[in-house]
Parts: C-alpha cells; structure tokens; sequence
C-alpha cells in the first residue's frame, strides 16, 4: 500500500517562516493549498486531523490526510470552507517539542507543531516518514518525548 496523500489548508496569516511544514513543499505526496474564504475544499473520504473526533488507529489505514494548519481561534474559518464528510480523527496524546507561547496560557497543552501531528498520523497509519522530520529542529526531542511512536514505524 502506498502512502496516502496529503492535502494541506494553510492560513495565510500563519507565518511561513515559522510553519514545520514548508521544508516539504514539493515533496511527492504532499499539496499545499492556501485558504482563502470564498474557495471550498474538498475534503470528502479524507482523513481530518481533528482534536474532535475518534482516535486515528491502524484500520483508518488506506484513506487520504486533510490537515488545517492554522491557530486554534482561526480553525472554525477553514473548517467552514472543507465540503464533503471528512472522517475526523485525533491524535492520541503526544508531547510537542515546539516551544510554543499562547497569547493566554504559556505554552498550553494539547497542541502540536503541524509536521509533528502529521509524523504521528503517518507512523500511526503505518506509513512512517522519518525523513519528513528530517528538516524539523525539534525532531529529535519529540521523538523522545513520544518514545510510543517507534512501535508504528517497525
């Protein structure tokens, strides 16, 4: 089986420069797309990475990955431009390594840096792709930290 490909929705008011995901711009498998309002996505038999919704297992294995990188406040926005029924699924509880800042809470649980929530999608549908971590700084302390992703990626 091979790798299932992977649609991403950037904000544009995310930072490229900051974005883990824009080293794999080009990488076969892999299209970013930049929202806009007015633009519907479809997102119809894909995997949504979604903090609301059945945990990924290895049986979602075979469907594509839709992936919103934005910031929590702006995610209703490009979640309203995704026609179609995706198939929601979250992560299984991971440690980021990204040192983040929230404007309320410093360093608030429960997010991730994008190209680790993709890592783990992948490792966990049985398609491990280290070298998408290759170019990621913090890659070698978020492996660490999710010592558990190594049994996917055998």
């Amino acid at each position: 089986m091979s790798c299932p490909h992977v649609l991403i929705l950037r904000d544009y008011r995310e930072s490229t420069k900051k974005c883990s995901l824009m080293p794999l711009r080009g990488t076969p498998g892999i299209e970013f797309r930049r929202y806009k309002g007015d633009r519907m996505l479809d997102g119809a038999g894909r995997i949504l990475l979604h903090h609301e919704g059945p945990e990924l297992t290895p049986e979602d294995a075979g469907r594509d990955i839709l992936l919103l990188d934005s910031s929590w406040k702006r995610l209703p926005s490009l979640l309203r431009t995704v026609q179609g029924e995706p198939i929601r699924r979250s992560l299984p509880k991971l440690i980021t390594a990204y040192p983040r800042e929230g404007r309320v809470v410093k360093n608030p649980d429960g997010g991730l840096a994008s190209v680790e929530a993709l890592y783990a999608a992948l490792c966990i549908l049985g398609y491990p792709k280290p070298e998408w971590l290759g170019h990621y700084y913090f890659s070698e302390a978020f492996l660490g930290k999710n010592k558990w992703l190594e049994r996917y990626s055998s």
